[in-house]
This record gives C-alpha cells, sequence and structure tokens, in this order.
C-alpha cells in the first residue's frame, strides 16, 4: 500500500495522484508539487488515503509543500496576464496572415513560459510566429495545436439541453462516442440533432448507451412483423424505456395501433438464430 493525495489543476480536470511525504493536507488546500513542468500550483481534492501498489503508476511525484498567499498571488497575477497575451498573440497571428485560430494561453506557475492553444486544419509552420512573441514576452514560448473537443472543454459553453458542456464541467477526459449509440437510443441521425458544439457526437450519448444496448437485443426492430395478443402486426414504434412497443394490426379496410409490452410480442430476438444454430450443431 502506498501513502497518496489526489490533486487537480483545474477546477474540472483529471485527477493526479502524488505522495505527500510526511505532510497532511485536507481537501480544498493549495499545494506546490513537482511535475515534468516543474513545480505547479494544484488544489486538494483527496485527502491522503492509501492505495493499492497496482493502482498507481510509480515513481509518484512529491508534494513539495503547501501553497502560500505568495503563491496565490502568483497564481492570480498569471491569470490577469492571460488576456493582454491573448490580444498580443492574435495580433502577431493577424500580422503573419497564419491560418490558425487561438483558443486559450496558460502561464507556467513560475513564469518561465507560456502556452498558447490553437486549432488550425492542417499543419502550421510557426516557427516566425514564436520568434514574434518571444521578442515581446521575454521568455520561453510553446505552441500547441487542439482539436476541436479540446476547444469546447477550453472555452465551454451550453449544449442543446440547457446545461454547461459535460466536457468543461464534469468530464476529466474524453468517451469514445460512435453512431452506433445513437442508433441503440433510437435517436435521429441528423447531425444537427446529435452533435454538440464542437460539432463531434454529444459525449452524453455513452451516459446511458450500456441499458440500451441491452434493451435494443430485447426489443422488435422498427418496421418487422410480430405476433400480438390480437394478431400479427408491424412495429411502428419502440419504447425501450417502458419496454413497449407500439404496433399496427390491419384489420379489413383500417388499422389498429396498440402498444404492447414487449413479453407479449412473438418475434425473432437477436442472437436467437446463432443460439438455435448451436443447438442443431450439438444435435448433429
Amino acid at each position: 500500500m502506498a501513502k497518496i493525495i489526489g490533486v487537480k489543476f483545474k477546477q474540472y480536470g483529471k485527477l493526479y495522484y502524488f505522495a505527500p511525504g510526511n505532510g497532511e493536507f485536507a481537501e480544498g488546500q493549495g499545494v506546490i508539487v513537482e511535475t515534468a513542468r516543474g513545480a505547479e500550483y494544484a488544489t486538494v481534492c483527496m485527502p491522503c488515503k492509501e492505495v493499492p501498489d497496482e493502482e498507481l503508476v510509480a515513481p509518484l511525484k512529491p508534494v513539495l509543500r503547501a501553497a502560500t498567499e505568495r503563491d496565490l498571488e502568483n497564481m492570480r497575477r498569471n491569470e490577469e496576464r492571460r488576456a493582454p497575451a491573448m490580444k498580443t498573440a492574435a495580433e502577431k497571428i493577424a500580422a503573419r496572415g497564419l491560418d490558425m485560430k487561438l483558443v486559450d494561453c496558460e502561464f507556467a506557475f513560475d513564469g518561465s513560459k507560456v502556452v498558447f492553444y490553437f486549432t488550425a486544419d492542417g499543419r502550421v509552420d510557426f516557427r516566425e510566429l514564436v520568434k514574434d512573441l518571444s521578442s515581446v514576452f521575454h521568455m520561453r514560448i510553446e505552441l500547441r495545436q487542439i482539436g476541436v473537443r479540446d476547444e469546447a472543454k477550453l472555452l465551454g459553453g451550453f449544449g442543446p439541453c440547457g446545461r454547461e458542456c459535460c466536457c468543461s464541467v464534469c468530464m476529466p477526459d474524453f468517451q469514445k462516442v460512435s453512431i452506433k449509440m445513437a442508433k441503440n437510443q433510437g435517436l435521429s441521425l441528423n447531425p444537427g440533432k446529435i452533435s454538440g458544439l464542437c460539432g463531434r457526437l454529444m459525449c452524453c450519448l455513452a451516459y446511458e448507451n450500456d441499458y440500451y444496448a441491452e434493451a435494443c437485443k430485447k426489443m422488435p426492430k422498427v418496421g418487422s412483423e410480430v405476433g400480438t395478443p390480437e394478431g400479427t402486426g408491424t412495429v411502428v414504434n419502440a419504447n425501450m424505456l417502458k419496454m413497449e412497443a407500439k404496433v399496427r394490426i390491419d384489420k379489413g379496410d383500417g388499422a389498429a395501433y396498440k402498444d404492447f409490452p414487449v413479453e407479449q410480442l412473438r418475434f425473432k430476438r437477436k442472437g436467437e438464430k446463432r443460439e438455435e444454430r448451436e443447438e442443431a450443431g450439438e444435435e448433429s
């Protein structure tokens, strides 16, 4: 077992484990930790606890010390520098005529460098831009190209549901989302209705996918023929939350529409053909 604390560098960022040493740190407390980028400010989100060694990626970086008022003032100063730095960088990009969109910038805790994040359709030769920025800021300059999902996470916004984007408030990491998830949930495949602000499939499609994937196996397909207590009909709609299907039953010159629980329907479920073939193979 190893003693660790969990910290975040951003409010809704990913949780990282660090070695607390002999120190005791409370939840919500600011600390200075050692990272690959040097000393950084972080907030304790998980007080000291012990976890199995197999859950850790060794070696753990240490917590250097508790943050002081001077460290907080340094963080505030770096935050105040962001807006002027973004304006300057945008002017330099425009002057060079570079096909890139500036998204955000971030100053290192110790003020040794500034990182600019941008999006672009392809590769961008920004070597001359780096020289321009270095002459203005007199520190190390880094430019990092990010994707459209990362852009939405950094900038934030409100989705079609009226809530803030999941990626910017409650998702430390992006989840894999596929068009099959939308199909499982019976959603319209209109890109405008299932895409987020980033133009990619909405992250929330993955939240209930496990349920819908299982429910989909137990429901008849829309347009398929099923047997009901009132005769054979055609499925016109499937409600996977209620586990009911609306069936059209033709009667003479007209048709009747009725909802039936899936237990009352007779149809070929997914996987049944394979099971029947396996049983037939065993018998032979």
